[in-house]
């Protein structure tokens, strides 16, 4: 099986635990406000690899994995691909290899619901914690990731919950209240990870020569993450 690939990162140390071999997927059927990689929206733009090709590749870095390492799908949206990301993660579960999906969980399907047999730990991007939010600045209902998030509650998958912070929009403590409580209330979270909101990623829009929709917003202060984070606890 072939999937449309965007590129790869050897030494991933922030998508998961460990060093990671990250594969980011083309394709994703959301236009987020803060989206870092718009050139990963259009799913035929991306380079074309087997499951066979892209096993190649991690193997080569496979002992730089460690105990905690491993592999890494992201994107764009990994889901939209799942077929394909299923036969990858299967491969590398016969290598012995730690499987991690980075995710927005827009999508729910049988193709999801089999990728997630081969899957041994999920990223879950909450982009915010208010329905009206979610449907004006990601384009989808928040029942969605919501959906997804029992669906890994009913299978016992571990799970990290994600949120970048941006000024203004959900930086608020009733904001953060509510991605705590959602983390309690599913058993399979094992932790919750605030991650500051950033504009690098305006020079892409710029060479695209499309908007950024967030460019009015900024960087959060240190000082207001860690007020976060030390409202949010640890879960």
């Amino acid at each position: 099986m072939t999937g449309h690939i965007h590129s790869f990162q050897s030494l991933g140390t922030v998508d998961g635990p460990g060093v990671r071999f990250v594969v980011f997927l083309q394709g994703c059927p959301l236009r987020c406000g803060c989206c870092h990689n718009p050139d990963t929206w259009e799913l035929q733009t991306g380079k074309v690899f087997s499951s066979e090709q892209v096993l190649e590749k991690i193997l080569r870095c496979r002992d730089y994995f460690g105990k905690e390492g491993g592999v890494t799908l992201s994107g764009g949206e990994p889901l939209l691909q799942a077929a394909f990301a299923r036969e990858l993660f299967s491969l590398c579960k016969e290598a012995g290899i730690h499987t991690c999906l980075d995710t927005s969980g827009c999508i729910w399907n049988q193709e999801v619901a089999s990728l997630l047999k081969v899957t041994d730990l999920v990223l879950l991007d909450i982009k915010y914690t208010d329905e009206e939010d979610y449907r004006r600045y990601v384009g989808c209902s928040m029942e969605q990731p919501l959906r997804f998030l029992a669906e890994l509650d009913k299978r016992g998958i571990p799970t990290t919950l994600r949120q970048v912070i941006i000024p203004t929009l959900n930086d608020t403590e009733e904001n953060i209240l509510r991605l705590k409580a959602m983390g309690k209330s599913h058993s399979c979270v094992e932790k919750t990870e605030l991650l500051p909101f950033r504009k690098i990623c305006e020079s892409k829009y710029n060479s695209m020569g499309i908007p950024f929709p967030f460019a009015q917003y900024e960087t959060p202060a240190k000082e207001k993450m860690n007020a976060l984070q030390d409202l949010l606890g640890v879960l």
